[in-house]
């Protein structure tokens, strides 16, 4: 192993360290502080604290979004949120994941695209690749393997489409928001 991938690797402990240090932070501005100092592009959302964030410079949150605790968000291949977008608490977006056909058992993966006034609620799992509409409701305990239509409400393993959801949402769920959590 040559010296630069040495250093490649205790830069990137480092670097996850700090998130995971800045993840326990009480103080929400301090931590997008952070997150931004990072390459994470933050438009006036809430990121609640308890996150698990790789790679935060390939992730773009939209203004008026929530990012609820305990949520990982796995940058690596980009992860693009839009405005005014709810994550419920421990929702899982992942953008890689290991070919298990591949001998070397490699990488693949894809963007993550959510768009504006999407809802994805507790415990749902993005994987890679996926875009959800504008929105679009991922339930609660939903694994998302392929694209969510503008408007559908989908739950299950894997998730299916069990409903459909009005149009001409204008609201903003980071309103009313404490600023300790």
């Amino acid at each position: 192993m040559d010296y630069r991938s040495i250093l490649r690797r205790y830069v990137t402990s480092s670097i996850w360290m700090v998130l995971a240090v800045t993840s326990c932070f009480p103080v929400r501005w301090v931590r997008n502080l952070i997150l931004t100092s990072l390459g994470m592009k933050i438009k006036k959302a809430i990121v609640y604290g308890g996150f698990n964030i790789r790679k935060p410079s390939k992730i773009t949150v939209g203004q008026g979004s929530v990012i609820g605790h305990g949520v990982t968000l796995d940058g690596r291949n980009g992860i693009v949120i839009g405005k005014n977008v709810n994550f419920s608490s421990e929702v899982m977006v992942w953008t890689m994941q290991h070919d298990y056909n591949d001998p070397l058992f490699s990488a693949q993966g894809g963007p993550v695209i959510i768009g504006d006034y999407a809802w994805v609620s507790a415990r749902a799992i993005i994987l890679p690749g996926v875009t959800i509409g504008e929105g679009a409701v991922v339930a609660a305990g939903s694994v998302v393997t392929r694209d969510v239509a503008s408007y559908a409400v989908v739950g299950g393993i894997p998730a299916k489409k069990i409903a459909e959801r009005m149009t001409g949402l204008n609201y903003d769920p980071s309103v009313g928001a404490l600023p300790f959590v």
